[in-house]
C-alpha cells in the first residue's frame, strides 16, 4: 500500500495500478497508439477509463529510438486538448504527463495535471525536478542511457542493474532534497538497453521494490518482446500480459500499457491469489 500526492489531492493505492498510454503523437513506435484529433483521443480515453484505468499518460513527444524531437510549444499544444478533456469529463482518474520539458509540465501541471513522467529524470532539462516540487505533484523518475535520438546505438553497462539501481538512488535523493514528496520510479525498460539488458533488469525486478518507492514498469508492445519473439509490435498484446503478469508478482506498483483490459485482467487475477496469502 501506498499514498501518491499531488497538491491537496492524494490517492491511497491497496492494489497495483493501471496507467493508459495516449500518445497525441504521428510517430509512436506502436501505429495503432498513434492519436489524430479530438475524436481519436475522446474514443481512446473515453474507453481507457471505461476499461479500468487509473490513471492516463499524456504524451506529446515521441520517445522512440530515433525519434526527432520537437519544442515544449509544438509539444504542449498536442496535448492540451486531451488534459482539458480529462479534467472536465473524469475528474477522478488521475493525469500523467510524459515530457522532459519543465515548461510543458509547468503548463500541464497549472491546468490541474497530477504527474509528471519524465524518461530523463530531470537530466535534459534542469528546471524539471524544481518544477515538479514547486506544485507538490507526484513525480515518475525513469532511467535511461542516452537519449531517444541515440539510446540504442550500441547501449553498454558492467552490470545494468547495479548501475540502474545506482542511478535511480542517486535520483531519488536529489528529488527528496528538492522537496518532491510523491515519488515512483521506473527502470526504464527498452530505454538505451539491449534485450538482454531488458531482461536481465525484469529478472532482478525485487531489487528496485526495495528503494522503498512504488515501481512502474512499462514493457507494453516494446521492441524487448517482439524482437525477441520475431513478431511485431501488433502482435506483442500477449507477451506483453506475460511480462505484466510476472511484474505484478515480483511487485510492480503500476503497469503503463496500451491495452488496458488485458493489464486489469492480469491484476485482477494476482490479487485473487494474493488474497490468500
Amino acid at each position: 500500500m501506498f499514498t501518491l500526492k499531488s497538491g491537496s489531492r492524494e490517492f491511497h493505492i491497496k492494489t497495483p495500478l493501471v496507467m493508459g498510454v495516449v500518445n497525441l503523437t504521428p510517430d509512436s513506435f506502436y501505429s495503432a497508439s498513434r492519436v489524430f484529433g479530438d475524436s481519436d483521443f475522446i474514443n481512446i480515453i473515453d474507453e481507457m477509463v471505461l476499461e479500468g484505468a487509473d490513471i492516463i499518460d499524456l504524451g506529446g513527444q515521441s520517445s522512440r529510438p530515433g525519434a526527432t524531437l520537437v519544442n515544449s510549444e509544438d509539444e504542449y499544444n498536442r496535448i492540451a486538448g486531451a488534459l482539458e478533456y480529462l479534467k472536465l469529463r473524469y475528474p477522478q482518474v488521475w493525469v500523467s504527463i510524459d515530457t522532459f520539458h519543465s515548461e510543458v509540465a509547468r503548463k500541464a501541471l497549472e491546468k490541474g495535471a497530477h504527474i509528471i513522467n519524465d524518461i530523463s529524470a530531470g537530466d535534459f532539462d534542469k528546471m524539471m525536478i524544481a518544477t515538479v516540487a514547486e506544485f507538490d505533484a507526484c513525480y515518475v523518475c525513469m532511467h535511461m542511457q542516452g537519449n531517444p535520438e541515440n539510446m540504442q546505438i550500441a547501449p553498454s553497462y558492467k552490470n545494468v542493474t547495479q548501475e540502474v539501481l545506482d542511478f535511480l538512488r542517486t535520483k531519488i535523493k536529489e528529488c527528496e532534497n528538492a522537496g518532491i514528496k510523491s515519488l515512483i520510479v521506473d527502470p526504464g525498460f527498452g530505454f538505451g538497453k539491449t534485450i538482454e539488458h531488458n531482461y536481465e533488469l525484469v529478472s532482478n525486478l525485487e531489487l528496485f521494490i526495495k528503494l522503498g518507492y512504488p515501481v512502474l514498469a512499462g514493457f507494453s508492445r516494446k521492441s524487448m518482446i517482439y524482437k525477441l519473439l520475431g513478431t511485431t509490435p501488433e502482435k506483442s498484446l500477449n507477451a506483453t500480459s506475460v511480462l505484466n503478469t510476472y511484474g505484478l508478482l515480483k511487485g510492480v506498483s503500476v503497469l503503463r500499457v496500451h491495452d488496458i483490459l488485458e493489464a486489469a485482467e492480469c491484476l485482477k487475477l494476482i490479487n485473487k491469489i494474493n488474497e490468500f496469502k
